[in-house]
């Protein structure tokens, strides 16, 4: 089957989305199904980048209580509360500000991440929880509850559970894509220099998300070989995820571990698309 190259600008385009199907059975293929497509993987995406962002402010700012010029490789100002005035729950506010900055990964965010956390996120039964306020990445909005909870039962492979709630991404051109979902994530690389972050390696093992579109279509994503996603990539460089929903039947294949934005998706009838985010 032929391939058709599908260009996402910045972390998805969703609403620039098209599709000339050239597969050799002129099989249909829905724009706005694999707009969906692109509108998941960009929300997921958000989700691991908010993640990374949370992680790196809670374990680099002063826990003075007063407001913080930045952490390393954040543009935004920092500010650390202790609502019960004992060490935890910790809530951090990150403000990116109302016009944005760009950030070290040439990323323009806006508005506010609120972090909270129970405890250390390194211990475990500990919960990360960030909440989305006005907030944005490169124009596109992003709302929702992200809980990420410490499950681990054996020191060295530290494990957690990512949840999301009431998601919501709302692409350039104002189409609206719902989500939520949980994963299973295990880390396998880095353990043993806890202070240092770029060489972190986690694995997804297990889980699934939706995405409905403002038309009524839903997509459900499973994790079908595990993903992997390296602290010092922006996305998810190898795995599967399963595709159905709609007019959808397919794999997502991330690639071969490489540090790069392209990922293809693969009909049930042997059709392939090249995507990027």
């Amino acid at each position: 089957m032929k391939k058709t190259a599908i260009l996402l600008t910045s972390i998805c385009a969703t609403a620039l989305l098209y599709i000339s199907c050239s597969s050799d059975n002129n099989e249909k293929t829905a724009s706005t199904d694999l707009s969906s497509i692109g509108a998941s993987i960009a929300a997921d995406t958000s989700t691991e980048m908010d993640i990374n962002t949370s992680i790196l402010i809670s374990t680099s700012t002063s826990t003075t209580g007063k407001t913080a010029e930045t952490a390393p490789g954040i543009c935004a100002t920092i500010t650390v509360t202790k609502p019960n005035g004992e060490d935890y729950p910790k809530v951090f506010l990150a403000d990116f500000g109302t016009t944005g900055c760009e950030d070290a990964n040439k990323l323009t965010r806006k508005g506010q991440l609120k972090i909270t956390l129970s405890g250390p996120v390194a211990t475990p039964g500990s919960k990360m929880t960030i909440e989305r306020i006005n907030y944005s990445i490169n124009n596109i909005k992003l709302e929702g509850t992200i809980e990420y909870t410490n499950t681990t039962t054996v020191a060295a492979v530290p494990q957690w559970t990512r949840k999301i709630t009431n998601g919501k991404l709302t692409d350039l051109q104002g189409a609206v894509y719902t989500n939520s979902g949980i994963y299973s994530t295990k880390q396998t690389a880095g353990v043993d220099t806890p202070l240092v972050l770029s060489d972190n390696i986690y694995e997804i093992t297990d889980g699934t998300h939706t995405v409905t579109s403002s038309n009524g279509v839903t997509l459900t994503l499973t994790v079908k070989e595990s993903l992997i996603k390296k602290y010092s990539c922006l996305f998810i460089s190898k795995g599967q995820l399963k595709v159905q929903g709609g007019i959808l039947n397919g794999v997502i294949d991330y690639g071969n571990n490489d540090c790069d934005a392209l990922y293809t998706y693969t009909h049930e009838n042997g059709t392939s698309f090249n995507l990027s985010m």
